[in-house]
């Protein structure tokens, strides 16, 4: 892991260097805040799913942005920048929902209430951002200002999982729900303690704020759906459980400052 993460910061550097050379402008920054993780722990449009399976995210930026002095003005350098980003998050996950409250408290009950999980991802990815309602220059010169944008991109994240039961061994059917025993997806039951590299499709809307002449202040909610199912370590047979429809998905709401580059 350490070898890839040292191979980024290269990546990083190496396209900053570039940039610089071709008179582009560049920003620096760094954002956090709680992450929802939309898996197969809890239930579907669920309040306290959504609260209880939040965990928390910290990441850095880079930005390329195309309206230095030295280039010629047009439509897309004025509202378009190139986003890099790298970041962890790390989110506790649990059951709820009305299977998990359901009286009498039977077994299934508590069998669900037990299984616990932990998912750790590190993402490297880049974006495209689309401010529409105001030039980059004319934001960049006007303190107090807001700048609404969208963005879309695509990540490479480094996942590990890890699934367990307070109640004891999670692969016997007393300890966890048949369900979660049946094979699914090459595994030999459909949850798994594992790590590995997976893509995203990520989709954002955010704001920038206008804080001094050299920094900016930023809110953002990022949607980011995984090409797998097995990020939460949980993956019920979809051949036979037909309400598990969907691929591991999360939310970011991101806070965080942003600070220019003078070259």
């Amino acid at each position: 892991m350490s070898k890839h993460l040292f191979i980024t910061l290269l990546t990083l550097i190496g396209l900053s260097a570039a940039a610089s050379a071709q008179g582009l402008a560049q920003e620096i920054g760094i954002y956090a805040g709680p992450v929802t993780l939309q898996s197969d722990f809890g239930e579907r449009n669920n309040f306290d799913t959504n609260v209880g399976n939040t965990g928390f995210g910290i990441g850095v930026m880079h930005f390329i942005n195309f309206s230095a002095n030295n280039n010629r003005e047009s439509y897309f350098t004025e509202h378009f920048k190139v986003r890099t980003d790298l970041n962890f998050s790390r989110t506790n996950l649990k059951h709820f929902g009305q299977w998990v409250e359901r009286k009498p408290d039977g077994i299934f009950a508590q069998q669900l209430k037990n299984m616990h999980a932990s998912s750790t991802i590190v993402g490297l990815g880049t974006q495209l951002e689309f401010s529409p309602f105001m030039k980059i220059h004319d934001f960049e010169n006007s303190v107090g200002s807001l700048s609404p944008y969208g963005s879309l991109g695509f990540q490479v994240s480094y996942y590990s999982t890890k699934v367990g039961s307070h109640l004891g061994d999670i692969t016997l059917p007393d300890v966890t729900p048949g369900k979660y025993l049946t094979p699914s997806d090459g595994r030999a039951h459909g949850f798994s303690t594992e790590s590995g590299i997976v893509l995203s499709a990520t989709a954002a809307v955010g704001v920038h704020y206008k804080l001094t002449e050299m920094s900016d202040l930023m809110f953002e909610t990022r949607f980011q759906m995984y090409n797998s199912d097995w990020i939460d370590g949980l993956n019920p047979n979809k051949d036979i459980y037909k309400e598990n429809k969907r691929n591991d998905w999360q939310v970011w709401f991101n806070f965080g400052y942003i600070y220019y580059l003078e070259f």
